[in-house]
């Protein structure tokens, strides 16, 4: 992952203790949506480094209304934020409206938000339209002390961008999840693996990768990583992986094979002179 610049951190560190406060006091006075906005656009230059009268907008009009707020950067609409009042849950339908917003304008990128709560997902551009969760946090629990809670923030911040960050972290959250892992575990050089390693625990040991791939499935995963939407694309995600790798390996083979010479044909007698 890139490595964030000290000089962020320290801002990142900074505007965390400031709103953590502002927003208690936000929530105990139950401010409206107008007003959350307002504490949000504070926290975009604050926290995440975007100038809030230049590259914060509220003006991106989308079939006829306007978003609550897009992040423009060198001529670019980088995110879309939804915002509700600091009280409401985020639910549902308020991220389909942020996805709605962004398909519309090819805006690949959105967060949805109450100022506490802070969701951040990227749209997947195929029929039909899809978003995939990619970090989500709770201001009022995260830690400036721990790295992997500065990173998520990072994710939003403006220097993050030019890193390209986000990405780096959304194909991280791809590959580093229960059903990657699950569906990993399950392949045949896993398999071999631990077949090897029970074999050199106890010698003389008679156990196939049938037998393994069947004591996992029906007694160490849980069911929820083997079956489902998740897991098939997992799967998919895996197996084209390996198709891959063995086409390579068999061209590779294929390189590196021995030409076989074609065998001298002996001399015919009857050709030879006297």
């Amino acid at each position: 992952m890139a490595s964030i610049p000290p000089r962020v951190e320290e801002r990142i560190t900074k505007g965390l203790q400031k709103f953590q406060k502002v927003l208690k006091a936000a929530k105990d006075k139950d401010l409206n949506e107008s007003d959350t906005v307002v504490i949000i656009a504070d926290m975009l230059a604050d926290i995440f480094g975007y100038d809030k009268y230049s590259e914060v907008t509220s003006e991106l009009a989308i079939k006829g209304t306007f978003c609550d707020l897009a992040i423009k950067v060198e001529d670019k609409f980088q995110f879309i934020i939804e915002c509700k009042s600091i009280g409401t849950d985020l639910k549902e339908h308020h991220l389909k409206q942020a996805v709605d917003y962004g398909a519309n304008k090819g805006i690949s990128w959105v967060a949805l938000t109450n100022g506490a709560l802070w969701e951040v997902h990227k749209i997947r551009f195929e029929q039909p339209i899809s978003t995939e969760l990619v970090c989500a946090f709770d201001i009022f629990t995260l830690s400036y002390k721990k790295k992997d809670d500065i990173e998520k923030l990072f994710v939003l911040c403006k220097e993050g961008l030019s890193k390209d960050h986000r990405e780096e972290f959304y194909e991280k959250v791809q590959l580093l999840n229960k059903y990657m892992l699950g569906a990993f575990i399950l392949q045949e050089p896993v398999l071999s693996t631990i077949r090897r390693e029970l074999k050199k625990y106890a010698v003389g040991l008679k156990v196939e990768n049938e037998d393994i791939d069947r004591i996992l499935r029906d007694e160490v995963l849980r069911r929820e990583l083997l079956e489902g939407e998740n897991a098939e694309k997992s799967l998919s995600k895996i197996k084209k992986y390996y198709q891959k790798i063995n086409k390579q390996s068999a061209d590779k083979k294929k390189e590196t094979a021995p030409v076989e010479e074609t065998p001298e044909q002996p001399n015919n007698p009857d050709t030879l002179g006297n």
